[in-house]
């Protein structure tokens, strides 16, 4: 058994794609994995599966997903040891202002991380640690060019968390 970490992309940002806390439990339960617990009603979910295959697990839950909530909800798999990783990277990098980091789906290629760390300015910047995208933030995220949508441009699916949540989840989790 191993243990996971999922981040669900895109619920609870309107009427129309609400996916409650114990529907996602239910929903990860019925994807036939374990130990299932849920952190802020923002889509992350720590589970346990015999599962090894990254695109396997991701692609039960999304099945799992869409049954219970009936809309698709990307998600995007890390292991504990790769979110732990993202935490350390993050203390590493000692930004004083916002900072957010977007978690890929993918893997993204040397060209496509030269394309996004090109958008950084002196105000916002990209930093690409594996899967994970740091981004470097002034004081108002919702005025920022460099967003989770401008990740996904250059990088395909993504779905954004603040470190804040990010150091919880490491140190809850990991």
């Amino acid at each position: 058994m191993a243990t996971y970490i999922g981040f669900l992309r895109a619920i609870n940002l309107g009427r129309n794609r609400k996916f409650p806390k114990d529907s996602i439990i239910k929903a990860v339960e019925a994807a036939g994995f374990t130990d299932v617990a849920t952190y802020i009603n923002t889509g992350n979910v720590r589970f346990d599966t015999t599962l090894r295959s990254r695109a396997k697990i991701e692609a039960a839950l999304e099945e799992a997903f869409e049954v219970e909530a009936g809309f698709a909800v990307p998600t995007i798999v890390f292991t504990q040891k790769e979110l732990r990783e993202i935490a350390e990277h993050a203390a590493r990098l000692g930004h004083g202002g916002k900072h957010y980091v977007s978690l890929c789906k993918d893997a993204p290629t040397a060209a496509a991380i030269k394309q996004l760390e090109d958008t950084s300015t002196t105000d916002e910047v990209a930093k690409v640690g594996g899967r994970a995208v740091h981004l470097l933030l002034g004081d108002n995220y919702h005025e920022a060019k460099l967003t989770n949508a401008a990740v996904e441009k250059h990088l395909g699916v993504a779905t954004n968390r603040n470190l804040t949540v990010i150091r919880a989840l490491a140190e809850k989790w990991c």
